[in-house]
């Protein structure tokens, strides 16, 4: 890990230490600043506790949303690759 990094998250500052490069821990506070803006937008009369817990779900289900994506797009290769497979062992024989 690296010195730690200084960044803004809805008003507040931290230093966060990280295996990631600086510019990657600044475009992971400037997603989560932009989240909690559009919650911010949305609901103006939350806590920024219940924003936060807001925020953290979405990006959750956003998560697993790409997880799902990415095993189906994983399936889908797989069964394209075991078709190709059988086609030119069908050919070779």
């Amino acid at each position: 890990m690296e010195k730690p990094i200084k960044v803004k998250i809805f008003n507040h500052e931290y230093l966060i230490k990280s295996d990631e490069d600086e510019e990657q821990v600044q475009n992971i506070a400037k997603f989560l600043n932009d989240r909690f803006r559009e919650i911010r937008e949305d609901t103006k009369d939350l806590s920024e506790g219940k924003t936060a817990i807001l925020a953290a779900f979405h990006i959750a289900s956003d998560y697993f949303h790409v997880l799902k994506e990415r095993d189906d797009l994983v399936r889908d290769i797989q069964n394209r690759a075991r078709s190709l497979n059988y086609q030119i062992d069908s050919i070779s024989t």
